[in-house]
């Protein structure tokens, strides 16, 4: 198929890649021209597993291709998927939706012949309704309105557009069911996804109540965490332990910060305004409970470094490993390791962050924290070192807790992850603090 992809950002952008990965023709189209310059090479604007790869494959054949001209788009394609951004509003509550108003409405009028226009930005309720008027209104007859959510984790983007565990399509009619059919045609005949065939309206509320899930498991074991830390328990055999209910499972069931990044924090509020608005009074109860326990959740790892430190974090100069909102990234949207680091900064520490990946984006960001070039350089005279980010490299490299011991001041590590094995730290003379858990003592 011909396909464009409108928006190139965090979600376009893969989606494209993985468009042309399996088979079709692509263009996308970005407005930003240092972006698309950028796509335009063959690389990604942003680090993404997997991304580098598949542009650097496709990118030169033609296969795939991007523009800023969405006329271009519109004469090519006769599948046009909606990728584009939906920030929170200025008042902080529901979506501001005037990038995939202003989307639909400069491409329905250049849409001369009957296609498939497929939403994938995550909006508020109600919102297919409004664009379908927006098409019925501006574009030719046979232009068909389909939402199809997507449910990638950042990190993992490319491999959950080509192995998706569900593809959700919100359909008024057959041809628009064909179409989605023959777009994915290439991940249907494995036999291993399955297609769900809904109506429009139904399809915006699965997206918003699998984030809110998703949000709603990571507070619970983090409430769970704040319980285990009072009562002297282990949260991690807590989680373990209930997870092997296959009702509850063990997804989405470690400890630490809490969530964030450019997904999880706008959608939940965003949602919860939503229900307000329409009257579902206990829902919206129910997902400010989650936002209260996730905004908690700084508060608890600056208690813990404070603990770790003996109160006396003024001066103290840490090791701050990780800078983007979860591994696998350069996104520090709603970083929660940034927000901690400004934290301690505020209270007189010196945090110096390293990110393997996202470090040029911390530091325009925040000019205002120092940051090392290499793990080494951080750890130099660490007084203490706090895992901000579960990169690999900080939490599964074996030779790690010896090499880091001989580098810092003090071997004192603060996992606010809970994805160390306390074991390899202690036998290599650290202390270890994680949150809900006993702190661990060095071994001999």
């Amino acid at each position: 198929m011909r396909i464009s992809v409108i928006g190139c950002g965090h979600l376009g952008a893969p989606h494209a890649a993985a468009m042309a990965e399996l088979g079709h023709e692509v263009i996308g189209v970005e407005l930003d021209p240092s972006t698309c310059k950028t796509l335009q090479s063959g690389r990604g604007p942003f680090y993404e597993r997997g991304l580098d790869e598949l542009l650097g494959a496709h990118v030169p054949t033609g296969r795939l291709r991007f523009t800023g001209d969405l006329r271009e788009a519109a004469e090519f394609a006769d599948l046009h998927f909606i990728a584009v951004g939906t920030p929170l509003s200025a008042d902080g509550q529901g979506y501001d939706m005037g990038q995939v108003v202003d989307a639909v409405g400069s491409l329905a009028p250049l849409l001369t012949r009957p296609c498939t226009v497929v939403g994938k930005s995550t909006v508020t309720v109600g919102t297919v309704a409004r664009l379908e008027r927006i098409l019925a209104e501006h574009a030719v007859e046979g232009v068909d309105l389909v939402w199809n959510p997507e449910f990638l984790r950042e990190g993992h983007a490319v491999e959950d557009t080509l192995y998706p565990d569900r593809i959700v399509a919100g359909v008024s009619g057959a041809e628009a069911q064909k179409a989605i059919e023959a777009v994915y045609a290439p991940i249907l005949a494995r036999g291993d996804v399955e297609l769900i065939v809904t109506d429009p309206a139904t399809a915006e509320v699965i997206k918003s109540a699998a984030n809110s899930f998703l949000a709603t498991k990571i507070s619970f074991i983090n409430a769970m965490a704040e319980v285990c830390t009072l009562a002297g328990a282990d949260v991690r055999s807590v989680a373990h332990a209930i997870g092997i209910d296959h009702r509850i499972g063990h997804a989405g069931m470690r400890p630490g910060i809490g969530y964030g990044g450019g997904c999880l924090p706008k959608d939940v509020r965003a949602f919860a305004h939503r229900l307000g608005e329409i009257g579902a009074t206990r829902a919206v109860a129910l997902l400010e409970a989650v936002e209260g326990v996730n905004r908690g959740r700084v508060e608890a790892a600056v208690a813990l470094v404070e603990e770790t430190l003996e109160g006396r974090v003024a001066g103290a100069r840490i090791a701050f490993l990780g800078a983007a909102f979860k591994a696998g990234t350069s996104d520090i949207r709603n970083s929660p390791a940034l927000e901690l680091a400004d934290r301690l900064r505020a209270l007189g520490a010196q945090p110096v962050v390293y990110d393997p990946e996202a470090l040029e984006n911390a530091r325009r960001a925040h000019p205002e924290h120092s940051y090392a070039d290499t793990l080494d350089e951080a750890l130099a005279g660490a007084d203490v070192t706090v895992l901000a980010t579960e990169w690999p490299q900080f939490s599964k490299e074996p030779g790690l807790p010896a090499a880091a011991a001989r580098a810092v001041a003090a071997p004192r590590l603060v996992d606010i992850r809970t994805v160390v094995d306390p074991v390899d730290w202690t036998v290599a003379g650290w202390s270890v603090w994680q949150l809900g858990r006993p702190v661990r003592r060095p071994q001999a």
